[in-house]
């Protein structure tokens, strides 16, 4: 059978099949480039295959154990799980690019219409190493998470692991996006042709290796393009002398020593003492080889074998040499019978690179001549592992800086590395992107946020899997690492007891900025714009402290004044400051602008109101517009505590209507009844999925609200699906064998009955029947009678409940203040069902 050894866009091919598309390249990049590569699928397609090398039992892994180089340990495979992971590569795209999705066109300071994102560089061609499984992998997933096509050449002494690591993560995409931006080529350094058609048409050229490969590969590297080299380091351990006098700390540098048998960059070729005496440094290197002589041969050392002919002969020659220089008193050396190990004390300072497996050179260097010993080596320098007090550390690590070490670790965990750490003084990512920016007319733009919501629809990979509420994210929430559980919110509890939810920092802070965007679509100003926070806070209620976050990342002006029963102190903070603009929850608003209504009036600077929780009734923003001159009342979100902001209003939209967070979440309708897609226009339930959330995965959650889809373009011209909130299932009331909504009671007050103020429906049981009474604001100057007959000839079934003695139905005015409310948030109750 004939083994095809590379992997081309989603399939495998043939050396002759290669060599023709290789002639291609640059029009398959281009035709790749043309879509757009969501940061999204990569990350779930990565966190999916992540998933399954973690399980020994799960078919990938069986499938690319197979592939793995003979002798390798397939635990390899499960540490690149590790880092495939959502949450490490999430972690490695905000610290590297400053965001999870940095390839979007957002303002770079909310206040100024200029927008900024990474872009990827076009083509990456990378030249992998042949000692290292993980490496050309990894080096493909970091072109793919700048946006990136990748081309990469293995080793023809390879297996075929990248080959097929790189086809699991594709089919894993169903878009088929990841696999029109993978060519994994298996071919010789000695097939430069092949080399030539790689690199020419490449925008970034990255080689893993030596001073040898890099040169080999840098003569086919055109002019403008980056040249991105992950070559060979060297790393050394600095000792004080307290810690040098420390058993401890000799074990902890063995370790580092014996780790990969200093296959790695960041393995220590040289001990330094912070001394100028020779008798010192004899002393450490023979107490330093006893320690050396008590350590087993790495599982690393087990699989690779013995060193080669090469190598050998190295070791040999390293080790003779410091003999022969013992005559004349410059070395000594303490050395395994069998040749495992070997220190080599060396009265002179300079960095002497090591043969490595287990050869260590001991030398002196005063910290006072670091810089000028180490710094001519300033091009090859890598990591420092520092032993010594805290200051010395701390002194210590600026001078090695300076010299030219770009990483410095504790003695013993040299070779330790964190997610999104830097590379060899820079980060991967950064040299696979460019840094692109859009400057858009102030006037035009000002309520665009992000530009790409104008030049194309996200598209976010389809969920799967049961629907859930909130009991079934509940106890997940508490369950969370604690890594993940960061910020801890409570619902209001205005449809139920007050539930838990759970938060990162980073998704609180994605999040926030998604809600900040949203703002500015609704028409926020956050430069002339002076804001009154008035929302509830305390009770690990989110929303001031939400909205506090949003107005913060914004840089609007801010009162954080929240809401609180003084009406009259609230207005005069308001007037005294200035402010022309107000948050809150719409019966909180309502309830202080007609409480303090003559003040209020006569200061005349209100202009804009963004309500959140609940809804201002068309009504309602009529007399908000005609009595106090507010010439702006839009939703200022649209979300819950547990999946954070889901839809924003735009200028163009009003009453229920909103825009999906497309970046963050996509949203199904379903039918009330049945879990199927309703006809596109009738109003269904609403789930989401929300895809930013780290450690807490809330896939096709049904949040308890109604809605239907808006078909067509928004006139404001983004792209993102827009919805219209049609009330919450809980304002569904079964009553007297009937069901009744409490949005078809207010539409009927509204439209036949000129009422203008809140309404509120309770339900008792009483020995004779059920009772329905319609609580109406009474400031609302609303006649109760007039009310019910509107109510009985405009509703047909609550006409028949009341015709047949099934049910009372009484409409009574009340003062607003009595209405029954959320303790928590202060909502209003559209419905209390008092019945038992």
């Amino acid at each position: 059978m004939t083994v095809h050894h590379h992997y081309w866009q989603g399939e495998f091919i043939g050396d002759e099949e290669a060599g023709r598309r290789l002639a291609d390249l640059p029009a398959a990049v281009e035709d790749a480039l043309a879509a757009v590569l969501e940061t999204e699928t990569v990350l779930a397609a990565c966190d999916a295959l992540a998933t399954a090398l973690r399980d020994p039992a799960h078919p990938v892994h069986a499938r690319l154990a197979a592939h793995l180089p003979e002798g390798e340990d397939p635990a390899v495979l499960a540490e690149l799980g590790g880092l495939l992971g959502r949450r490490e590569l999430t972690r490695k795209l905000r610290r590297e690019l400053g965001s999870a999705t940095p390839g979007r066109l957002n303002r770079a300071d909310p206040r100024e219409t200029v927008y900024e994102a990474w872009a990827p560089v076009g083509l990456v061609a990378h030249i992998a190493p042949g000692n290292a499984a993980t490496v050309a992998p990894l080096s493909i997933v970091e072109g793919l998470l700048a946006g990136n096509v990748n081309v990469l050449k293995t080793s023809s002494a390879d297996t075929l692991l990248t080959q097929h690591l790189m086809a699991e993560l594709a089919a894993l995409d169903p878009s088929g996006a990841l696999a029109a931006r993978i060519v994994v080529l298996r071919f010789p350094s000695s097939r430069q042709e092949w080399l030539r058609l790689m690199c020419a048409p490449a925008d970034a050229v990255a080689v893993w290796g030596g001073e040898g490969a890099v040169e080999g590969v840098a003569a086919h590297v055109p002019a403008g393009c980056r040249l991105v080299e992950w070559g060979h380091r060297i790393s050394f351990a600095y000792l004080t002398v307290d810690a040098w006098s420390d058993a401890g700390t000799l074990d902890a540098l063995a370790g580092d020593v014996c780790l990969f048998e200093q296959q790695a960059c960041s393995s220590p070729q040289v001990v330094y003492l912070d001394t100028e005496d020779e008798d010192e440094v004899f002393a450490f290197a023979e107490r330093f080889a006893a320690v050396l002589a008590t350590r087993p041969p790495a599982v690393a050392a087990v699989a690779a074998g013995e060193p080669d002919p090469a190598e050998d002969a190295e070791l040999t020659t390293t080790e003779l040499m410091a003999r022969l220089e013992e005559h004349l008193g410059l070395t000594r050396v303490f050395a395994a019978p069998d040749g495992s190990w070997r220190v080599m004390a060396d009265t002179r300072s300079p960095l002497t690179a090591s043969p490595l497996h287990r050869s260590v050179w001991v030398k002196p260097l005063p910290r006072k001549r670091l810089i000028a010993t180490l710094r001519p080596m300033r091009r090859y320098l890598q990591t420092a592992g520092l032993a010594g007090s805290p200051t010395d550390i701390a002194e210590l690590s600026r001078t090695a800086l300076a010299a030219g070490v770009t990483r410095v670790t504790p003695v013993g965990a040299m070779l330790e590395s964190y997610a999104g750490e830097p590379h060899d003084g820079v980060y991967a990512l950064q040299r696979y992107s460019r840094r692109v920016a859009v400057q858009a007319d102030p006037a035009r733009f000002a309520t665009t946020a992000c530009l790409d919501d104008l030049a194309r629809p996200v598209v976010l990979p389809r969920p799967a899997g049961p629907l859930l509420g909130k009991e079934d994210v509940q106890e997940p929430g508490r369950q969370l690492a604690r890594a993940d559980a960061e910020l801890y919110f409570r619902s209001g509890g205005s449809t139920g007891a007050p539930a838990l939810s759970v938060f990162s920092y980073d998704d609180y802070d994605t999040q926030m900025h998604a809600a900040a965007r949203g703002l500015l679509a609704a028409g926020y100003d956050p430069v002339g714009d002076r804001t009154a926070n008035l929302f509830y806070c305390g009770g690990m209620y989110g929303s001031f402290i939400s909205f506090f976050s949003v107005l913060e990342r914004l840089g609007g002006v801010q009162l954080p004044l929240s809401a609180g029963p003084d009406h009259r102190a609230t207005a005069q903070a308001v007037i005294d400051h200035g402010a022309d603009t107000l948050f809150g929850m719409p019966s909180y608003l309502w309830q202080l602008l007609h409480a303090e209504a003559d003040a209020l009036r006569a200061y005349g600077g209100l202009r804009k109101v963004f309500y959140g929780g609940e809804h201002f009734t068309e009504e309602q923003q009529r007399t908000l517009r005609n009595d106090f001159g507010i010439e702006v009342v839009r939703s200022i979100t649209y979300g819950s505590t547990d999946l954070g902001p889901l839809g924003y209003q735009c200028t163009e939209s009003s009453g229920g209507v909103h825009h999906l967070h497309a970046d963050l979440h996509t949203m199904e309708i379903l039918d009330p009844a049945e879990d199927r897609p309703v006809v596109p226009g009738e109003t269904g339930r609403l789930v989401f999925t929300t895809h930013a959330r780290r450690g807490q995965q809330l896939g096709r959650y049904v949040i308890g609200d109604l809605g239907r889809e808006i078909p067509g373009r928004c006139p404001c011209g983004r792209h993102a699906p827009r919805f219209e909130l049609r009330g919450r299932t809980g304002d569904v009331m079964r009553v007297a064998t009937y069901f009744l909504n409490h949005r078809r009671f207010l539409e009927l007050a509204e439209e036949r009955g000129d009422h203008r103020g809140e309404l509120q429906v309770r339900l008792d049981g009483t020995d004779a029947r059920e009772r329905l009474t319609v609580r109406v604001e009474r400031a609302a100057a609303t006649d109760p009678e007039r009310l019910r007959e509107v109510f009985l000839a405009g509703y047909p079934e609550l006409r028949s409940a009341v015709a047949e003695g099934l049910l009372d139905l009484v409409v009574e005015a009340v003062d607003g203040a009595s209405l029954d409310r959320s303790p928590t948030s202060g909502k209003l109750l559209a419905v209390v069902d008092a019945r038992r």
